[in-house]
């Protein structure tokens, strides 16, 4: 892996079943490497501000789209849990000559730690966990699944889709710009649509109704606590203060399994913080790395 810190560089990688993943790249490949793992509904782009400050300040920084998301393959027959997410991030981790640090938002907070529960070694430098912890609130999970759902003949134009992210985001402020748009939603017949598999939604361990995914949440949770434990490398948690995905309850539950982990409370942002306020949340995870020497 190569690249500079200006422009992102492409690249290829294979995931379980030969499902192809595709990310962008920025640095130089010789500096500690960071890997950026984007939350569920999302993609690679949502890290793009925070990826060239990292680069800027010398690290080797990589993001992909996880299956079902961006440009990444959709996987047949829906397979989209929290298991084979883990999995191909495994692959993906083959990649690299020394361990890097994880930054992962919601989904891909926890594949990593599902992916940490499958190994006996310690897979990253360190981890940084962004508004995402074993146990997560139902109602914030169900109000996300709601949103996800809701459209599923597309937008008719994008200020339609962004009158619906305001409505479920109402503490961000509005952007005068629709581009951005364009990174998450794909026009398609004249209609734009979310750009990831309605099946990451609709099928496999999500298609069951509300009381069942609560019990498979709470089992997830015990395997995902107990695969925290087990980290020994530099931890952060950063949280969303208005976010209604995790609680106070379980980020004192979590740092109870990993007690040397760090904590921030991000201010006037919720479940999306990196994006509701990239600077604050950038600054966090650069002065925890500086911190920890890295």
């Amino acid at each position: 892996m190569t690249g500079n810190n200006e422009v992102a560089k492409p690249f290829t990688a294979e995931g379980i079943g030969g499902i192809t993943l595709r990310g962008d790249e920025w640095g130089h490949g010789t500096n500690q490497a960071a890997l950026l793992l984007h939350g569920g509904g999302q993609n690679r782009q949502a890290w793009n501000k925070t990826a060239r400050k990292l680069a800027g300040a010398g690290y080797f920084v990589v993001g992909y789209d996880a299956r079902g998301h961006g440009d990444s393959d959709w996987a047949p027959g829906g397979e989209y849990g929290t298991e084979i997410m883990a999995r191909d991030l495994l692959l993906l981790l083959e990649r690299f000559t020394a361990p890097p640090i994880l930054v992962g938002a919601s989904m891909g907070g926890m594949s990593a730690l599902a992916a940490q529960g499958m190994m006996t070694h310690q897979l990253y430098a360190a981890l940084v966990l962004v508004d995402v912890t074993p146990r997560l609130e139902p109602l914030g999970v169900r109000r996300i699944i709601d949103f996800m759902t809701a459209h599923p003949d597309g937008f008719a134009s994008l200020e339609e889709a962004a009158d619906e992210i305001a409505a479920y985001n109402p503490h961000r402020e509005r952007s005068s710009s629709l581009d951005g748009l364009k990174k998450v939603l794909r026009q398609r017949d004249g209609r734009w649509y979310w750009q990831w598999d309605p099946a990451f939604i609709s099928g496999g361990e999500r298609a069951v109704d509300h009381d069942t995914r609560e019990e498979h949440m709470d089992q997830m949770a015990e395997d995902l606590m107990k695969a925290a434990a087990t980290l020994s490398v530099p931890t952060l948690l950063v949280r969303g203060a208005q976010s209604d995905v995790v609680s106070e309850a379980s980020v004192k539950e979590f740092l109870g399994a990993v007690p040397h982990a760090d904590y921030v409370d991000v201010s006037d942002t919720g479940h999306m913080l990196a994006g509701d306020d990239n600077d604050a949340f950038t600054s966090a995870v650069l002065s925890f790395l500086g911190e920890a020497n890295m």
